[in-house]
């Protein structure tokens, strides 16, 4: 048992002086006790918010970062650039780059990450010696500096409806769903008893995925087991969709079996009505990723319209073109301003779950300051030049990665001032790392 103390801190949408948590052997929030002193408390904290929850990224992504600005075009000309890099990947070298991208992570806000993960075998596609060597790989990096993990492994079986891998696209796949599913299970057994990670799934997409194997994965996977799929992304996708099935992304997940309140659905930034109230009806959640979807020119979804309709909403880094949870904050709400030309368009609380709660969720964990949750708890300055005047509820629309001072998984401090608590610098991780890489 560890006891833990905030100065300040945001409980149930509310702004609570002197919390004393007290956190449990598992890491998870055993009791809140409001108006409390500090003496008993092993680790004392000023201003605390709940952990940020990344539902969504794709940690080798993070080697595109500032590289591709002049090459211009699209979605399609950047997905080239992707492939080079994932051509370039081993194990060992991917363990290290996620190792370092984790630890960016870490001490910009994120606690937790779900890693949609689809580098699985070598570049002509033929399995290693362990099939599951790049899964692992991740597990250890993400145990190294002390992020919570949940890996969803990725069915990834076409190039476009009908079509087969494109060679540059062998190593993402298993040839069957039902080889898949297989390595999947080995996968999951070899976790079964880590603590910090959770063995989630994902389907790539509709594109990469037929229906008869969406509904193949819904029927085999366990029912406990968080599933993500990249939906309508790109306007191109929906076509491409309806040209084969006659429905829609979200349309052929639904027929397939594959909405339900397990479903994360990534992006979903080209939807139609009937869309949304499928995904509505459904239970699903949807993930969006607001810096990605404006660095690589997606468009801006229907969160408003999303959320007024009950639909769940989480945040991720994606492409991880940009780490910092505060800014993913603001970009939902930026978005919103700009589609619709109206302030305020989701409240401070709204915009706390999605930053912290959803996330979570959306892998499988409990988040947010609540008893039962997750102890993982993230200390900002609100005297910065971006946060002096803020109100405590507002912290996460002007904070940014450079406004956290302390970050705690399971109670324990694991990162403070932009390193982690074993002093690595995540700087020097990723220079060393991308030089590898090349």
């Amino acid at each position: 048992m560890t006891w833990v103390h905030a100065d300040r801190a945001v409980v149930g949408g509310q702004e609570v002086d002197g919390l004393l948590i007290e956190v449990g052997s598992n890491g998870r929030i055993d009791r809140l006790l409001m108006g409390a002193a500090p003496d008993r408390a092993e680790v004392r904290l000023g201003t605390v918010l709940a952990g940020s929850g990344n539902a969504h990224s794709h940690a080798f992504h993070r080697a595109l970062r500032g590289r591709t600005h002049d090459q211009g075009g699209d979605f399609w000309r950047w997905r080239e650039q992707m492939y080079a890099v994932a051509d370039r990947l081993s194990p060992d070298s991917y363990e290290r780059l996620a190792e370092a991208v984790f630890a960016e992570m870490l001490v910009t806000g994120w606690t937790s990450v779900a890693e949609f993960h689809y580098v699985h075998h070598r570049p002509d596609g033929t399995p290693y010696e362990d099939p599951n060597a790049f899964g692992s790989a991740l597990a250890r990096a993400a145990a190294s500096v002390g992020i919570r993990l949940t890996l969803l492994d990725t069915l990834y079986l076409t190039s476009a409806p009908g079509k087969p891998l494109l060679p540059e696209q062998n190593r993402f796949g298993d040839g069957t769903a039902a080889a898949w599913l297989d390595r999947w299970e080995r996968l999951q057994e070899a976790h079964e008893s880590n603590e910090a990670t959770v063995v989630g799934a994902a389907i790539h997409s509709v594109r990469a995925v037929s229906p008869e194997d969406i509904a193949l994965v819904s029927e085999r996977l366990p029912a406990e087991a968080p599933l993500h799929v990249h939906v309508s992304e790109q306007p191109a996708e929906n076509e491409q969709s309806l040209a084969a099935y006659g429905r829609t992304p979200t349309g052929v997940l639904a027929d397939a079996g594959a909405l339900t309140p397990r479903t994360w659905l990534v992006h979903a930034t080209h939807l139609s009505d009937d869309d949304m109230a499928l995904i509505a009806g459904s239970g699903a959640g949807v993930v969006m990723c607001p810096t990605t979807e404006a660095d690589l020119g997606d468009g801006i979804g229907p969160a408003r319209e999303l959320a007024g309709a009950g639909v769940r909403i989480a945040l991720g880094s994606d492409q991880n073109a940009v780490i910092d949870p505060w800014l993913e904050v603001r970009g939902l709400e930026a978005g919103e301003r700009l589609r619709s030309r109206q302030r305020g368009r989701f409240s401070p609380a709204d915009l706390e779950s999605a930053r912290a709660s959803a996330g979570y969720a959306a892998s499988g964990l409990p988040g947010g300051l609540r008893i039962g949750a997750c102890a993982d708890l993230v200390e900002i300055d609100p005297g910065s030049v971006r946060t002096a005047g803020a109100a405590l509820d507002q912290l996460a629309l002007v904070a940014t990665a450079t406004d956290v001072t302390r970050v705690l998984v399971g109670g324990r401090v694991v990162a403070e001032d932009g390193r982690l608590a074993d002093g690595r610098d995540p700087a020097t991780l990723l220079t060393e790392a991308l030089k590898e890489i090349g």
